[in-house]
């Protein structure tokens, strides 16, 4: 079951999303964060366990980021993603976002979702804030990439 993200979704959120950044797939998130941008999340539940999440940040006018797209191992290559990245699609669409883009070590999966990629100078500026506290800055190997919705 895919949803809405809610208050009491943070800490197994964080858990997931953090798994993956210690493997340095993605930046890790504070539960701070997660808590101020509860409204940009959907997760995916099994069972009552929160199994994937991924958040739609808007950054500028008609432009939003897909982040924090994380899916646990034992539910990864089955469709999963896909639908939780719908999901996101959607809701962006609902908001009046017109494109997303994502930062990814994983172009694969999104390319596959139709996102092309792009180079990065030409996202807008706003975005690097994220940027400047990762601990791979400035040596960043993630790929920009986009997708009208």
């Amino acid at each position: 079951m895919i949803r809405k993200a809610k208050m009491s979704d943070v800490f197994e959120m964080k858990e997931l999303i953090n798994s993956y950044a210690t493997d340095g797939c993605m930046l890790p998130r504070s539960l701070d964060s997660l808590y101020t941008y509860i409204r940009d999340f959907a997760v995916m539940e099994d069972n009552g366990k929160i199994v994937g999440c991924c958040g739609v940040h808007p950054d500028w006018e008609d432009l939003g980021e897909v982040v924090s797209f994380a899916v646990a191992k034992p539910y990864t290559r089955q469709g999963n993603g896909t639908k939780l990245l719908e999901a996101c699609i959607e809701d962006a669409k609902t908001i009046g976002l017109g494109k997303l883009f994502v930062l990814t070590s994983s172009p694969e999966f999104f390319k596959k979702k139709g996102f092309t990629e792009i180079k990065r100078e030409e996202l807008p500026w706003k975005i690097w804030a994220d940027c400047v506290n990762c601990s791979k800055y400035p040596d960043c190997n993630s790929i920009s990439l986009i997708k009208e919705i």
